[in-house]
């Protein structure tokens, strides 16, 4: 596949089959709320995309002319990476991300995104942050134990790849020969691999570029204008009755693709889920009037706005 040659801003997903209608809703979330200047690279890696699913993803250059490339991966690449033993929900493809140096040889830099995202801003002054002294840069993740233990540890879910420093510090070999060293340790994957062993190395940015949110309570951060919300909870948007606060924005941009949903569709998974999810969440937690957490999410959702 030829690379694209010119200043544009370069993203990254990656998927299989079963998440390509999720990387089609954060492209058209891109798109949307691109600015009339930006152009825009995208580059999916294909973990077994059908051809009809390529073709809707394509057709999501109505919202926006650009460039959509699909990086075919080869399996075998990643045969150690079955061997780890995380959350069931965690496809092989979430690993892709680690041999980008190599899968994308032409490219600098580049900002990935996993595909339980949407994006709420132009992302022209995130590609241009400075990582010329870093291999990566990315949001403080919502756990606080892992930011007390590694100051610089970072959410994996959007990270901006300094893909040239990679390739000439061999950080493809370091993250593999880490990866085959702990393979029985490791718990959150490839998360946990690039904050081992890029450790110092990453620059820490602004939280509203990854906003982590589970629920109303658990959010990395309150603000009201998130730049980027990553539904970091097992169940996502797309799970009737889930507890994703930001959920609507996930709808917008759903209707944007060739997947939008009828209007009576819509109603049923917009109102009637909001309903059903308050519900499912008082049995979750029954308690939760009593968490000082819950009075800090209300005084920053509401009173302080």
């Amino acid at each position: 596949m030829a690379e694209i040659q010119n200043n544009s801003i370069k993203v990254c997903l990656a998927c299989d089959d079963n998440y390509s209608k999720y990387a089609g809703v954060v492209i058209a979330s891109v798109l949307a709320n691109s600015a009339v200047d930006d152009e825009l690279d995208f580059y999916i890696l294909d973990g077994g995309i059908s051809e009809e699913h390529k073709s809707q993803i394509n057709e999501l250059k109505s919202i926006k002319q650009c460039n959509i490339s699909f990086v075919q991966i080869d399996s075998s690449m990643f045969e150690d990476f079955t061997k780890i033993k995380t959350h069931s929900y965690i496809s092989i493809a979430t690993y892709y991300r680690l041999k980008l140096p190599s899968l994308l040889p032409n490219i600098d830099k580049i900002i990935y995104f996993d595909c339980d995202m949407v994006v709420n801003h132009s992302l022209k002054e995130l590609f241009n942050t400075d990582i010329s002294d870093y291999y990566m840069a990315g949001v403080h993740d919502i756990k606080e134990k892992m930011v007390k233990i590694n100051p610089t540890y970072v959410n994996a879910g959007m990270l901006i790849f300094n893909l040239k420093l990679m390739r000439e510090n061999n950080i493809e070999e370091q993250l593999y020969k880490w990866t085959v060293e702990h393979i029985d340790t490791i718990k959150t994957g490839d998360q946990e691999i690039l904050n081992e062993v890029l450790k110092g190395r990453i620059k820490v940015i602004d939280d509203e570029w990854n906003v982590q949110s589970s629920n109303f309570t658990n959010r990395s951060s309150y603000t009201h204008n998130p730049k980027v919300v990553h539904y970091v909870a097992r169940k996502k948007p797309w799970h009737f009755g889930s507890f994703s606060f930001h959920r609507d924005l996930y709808f917008k941009y759903l209707q944007l693709t060739p997947w939008k949903l009828s209007e009576k569709d819509y109603k049923h998974w917009t109102r009637d889920n909001q309903i059903v999810s308050l519900f499912k969440y008082v049995q979750y937690r029954p308690l939760f009037l009593f968490r000082p957490k819950f009075y800090k999410a209300v005084y920053h959702t509401y009173i302080k706005k």
